[in-house]
């Protein structure tokens, strides 16, 4: 293989001189790639910087591999090759918009030897996990125009057949080294095979600008057939450029890899780390709790399931120990929960008290002042093990994919595990604000991205509001999307004349100019009295009930809110035991003791909920057995619960719930 001649470094340096040295504790630099002109130049210069540092290690893997960045280049530059000399249909009439080839695999090395390989070839991904429903698979093969396609296995392939061959598909690579099928009428290789291929062949690296569309991805269609995201690789280089505004990695860090690779949130987070000289570290939610003591990772990114896990983890481990200690152990948590109150408020960071008085704010002070000592006590002897688990040295953790419940977030705090939230959409690539370590500002999401604006309009009138004030979201930058792809009307209805993106998310702007995101415009449930009620927050104030795993509200059109609750059965069994009660489950969660814990749960959870209001009482529910899941289709790859998926599944329950 003889790619071009590496080009001058594209590696910039920049001193963040512009951050008050007492805000923060970054004292190094951060990388930028500002001179690239496509992805595809990043992992050129990160070769010749960072040659002897692995990239990409994954002992999960059926063959467990490590390559270092000269490794990295080496194999994209190679996959690229092998798709050229396997003639690979990459021409393409629009410079724009290059040949288009659909990859369906799920997280491993060689998915980013493959994803980057296609772009360094010339052509622009379509990308889903290989674990998705074999419609929307061929679906995107169709609508995308794919003429090539990478799948994880063979397993895969033979999902989408025999509809595949009907389909301009010249060309097929698996991830894996099974034997190719020989059968077919299309040219069939393995990853191995297509690497010897490339080998020898002279690469003609791509030539793409940021204006060239880099990937599609589609969203996941919950409300109608999915829609192919257009994202440039402008679009994804500013993510690679504005990331070190907020998290510092030094070369040589490690990142655990745990959300799907394809998704976008998942995806610029992994083209940030490793443009840093990061190794990343694939890991699964079977392995994550072990892979963290093991890796001792300096970088966590993941959604707010994640996070309940890893809370409920430790809250099932403190139900398991004797009472006198529980007790020891709650009391720390009541008093640190006093002292992280206090400190947000006498900081300005308490998203509760957006404007408190200075006599306020000094009382605070003060009250902090005098529980420090006792949080420092819980931190030396309770939270220290905690934080063990996480293997210690994460500098930063990144929630998206969602709200973060309140009882989280304080957990979180009190633990001293720094953890900040992103707000995005795949269509805005998808960052466009995050918490900064120095202004973690709980129950928001934080501040703009260099480069995006943000304004809040009222969504009937979309004329823009006053500061503070609650409406729809609207976001413009150098990260939203081309559009829809073959979607000109979809896209005019999300993208204004103006360049103005409208996320279809309601929220506000607080006076330090964080975004507080309250609910999704079309998850808003409207009772018979006409009170809106967005019902993710109120979701989240009954997930602090240990007895409660997952919750969905319902209630559209009726007089008041129902709810389908997957209870917490190891909770539930031991709350069982201290009643000396015999619980059989699933028939049992209908008797009336059980009924009445989680009534007392609701009530408490809801009424505890900072500006509760009459309307947000829950009435009638029920416990349901099975959980929403991925496997069932109630959830999405990122964990999300998919409302309009769960509301037909459950209509029944839904009906008899307000009968």
């Amino acid at each position: 293989m003889h790619p071009q001649a590496p080009h001058q470094s594209l590696v910039d340096y920049h001193a963040l001189s512009s951050y008050p040295e007492e805000q923060h504790n970054f004292r190094n630099l951060v990388i930028t790639y500002q001179s690239a002109q496509c992805l595809t130049q990043v992992w050129q210069s990160a070769a010749e910087k960072f040659p002897d540092i692995p990239a990409l290690s994954d002992r999960h893997a059926e063959s467990p591999i490590e390559i270092t960045f000269r490794e990295l280049w080496q194999q994209i530059s190679q996959f690229a090759a092998g798709l050229q000399a396997n003639r690979a249909n990459l021409d393409s009439k629009d410079a724009q918009t290059p040949a288009r080839m659909a990859l369906f695999a799920d997280n491993s090395a060689r998915w980013f030897i493959a994803d980057q390989g296609i772009m360094a070839a010339g052509a622009a991904n379509a990308v889903r996990s290989s674990q998705t429903e074999r419609a929307e698979l061929l679906y995107i093969l169709a609508d995308s125009g794919s003429t090539t396609l990478v799948v994880e296995d063979l397993k895969t392939l033979k999902k989408l057949l025999p509809e595949l061959l009907d389909l301009p598909i010249s060309l097929v690579v698996l991830l894996s080294e099974e034997a190719a099928l020989t059968d077919l009428p299309i040219k069939v290789l393995n990853f191995s095979h297509l690497m010897e291929t490339g080998e020898n062949y002279p690469l003609r690296l791509t030539t793409a600008d940021r204006s060239t569309l880099a990937t599609l991805i589609y969203t996941s269609g919950t409300t109608g057939e999915p829609k192919g995201v257009m994202l440039t690789h402008g679009n994804l280089l500013h993510q690679v450029n504005t990331f070190g505004g907020t998290i510092l990695l030094q070369p040589g860090d490690l990142f655990l890899s745990v959300l799907p690779s394809w998704h976008s949130y998942e995806r610029a987070c992994e083209y940030f780390a490793v443009s840093q000289g990061c190794t990343q570290i694939y890991t699964n939610i079977r392995h994550i709790k072990a892979d963290m003591k093991l890796y001792r990772p300096h970088l966590l990114v993941g959604v707010p399931r994640l996070w309940e896990n890893i809370y409920e983890g430790v809250q099932r481990q403190l139900r398991e120990q004797p009472a006198n200690k529980q007790k020891l152990v709650n009391t720390f948590f009541a008093w640190s929960r006093s002292y992280i109150q206090a400190k947000r408020l006498a900081t300005g960071l308490d998203i509760t008290n957006l404007n408190p008085s200075m006599p306020a704010k000094l009382v605070a002070g003060l009250k902090s002042l005098l529980l420090a000592p006792i949080h420092g006590l819980g931190r030396a002897i309770v939270y220290k093990k905690i934080l063990e688990a996480t293997g210690g040295r994460v500098k930063i953790a990144v929630s998206g994919g969602g709200s973060l419940a309140m009882h989280l977030e304080d957990f979180f705090e009190i633990i001293g595990f720094p953890l900040v939230v992103g707000y995005g959409l795949t269509e805005t690539s998808p960052v466009t604000h995050v918490r900064r370590p120095w202004h973690n500002m709980r129950g928001s999401s934080g501040l703009p991205m260099p480069g995006t604006e943000i304004k809040i309009v009222d969504p009937e009138t979309k004329e823009t509001l006053a500061a503070g004030g609650r409406g729809l979201v609207l976001i413009r930058g150098f990260q939203i999307m081309r559009g829809y792809y073959q979607k000109p009307e979809a896209t005019a209805k999300a993208i204004d004349p103006q360049g103005w993106f409208n996320t279809g998310d309601l929220g506000l702007i607080t006076p330090a100019g964080d975004i507080v995101i309250t609910g999704r415009a079309k998850d808003t449930i409207v009772l018979t009295n006409g009170e809106n009620i967005e019902p993710q927050p109120l979701e989240d104030a009954c997930l602090r009930s240990s007895y409660i795993d997952q919750i969905m509200l319902v209630g559209q059109d009726q007089r008041s809110l129902g709810a389908l609750i997957v209870p917490n059965q190891d909770a539930l069994k031991l709350w069982a035991m201290q009643q000396n009660l015999e619980l059989n489950l699933p028939e049992d969660l209908i008797t009336q003791p059980v009924q009445e814990l989680f009534r007392q749960e609701l009530n408490r959870e809801i009424k505890n909920r900072p500006g509760y209001r009459g309307d947000d009482r829950i009435g009638a529910f029920r416990l349901i057995n099975e959980p929403f899941a991925i496997d069932n289709g109630l959830l999405t790859q990122t964990l999300k619960i998919r409302r309009p998926q769960v509301t037909a599944y459950h209509q029944q329950t839904i009906t008899e719930i307000f009968t």
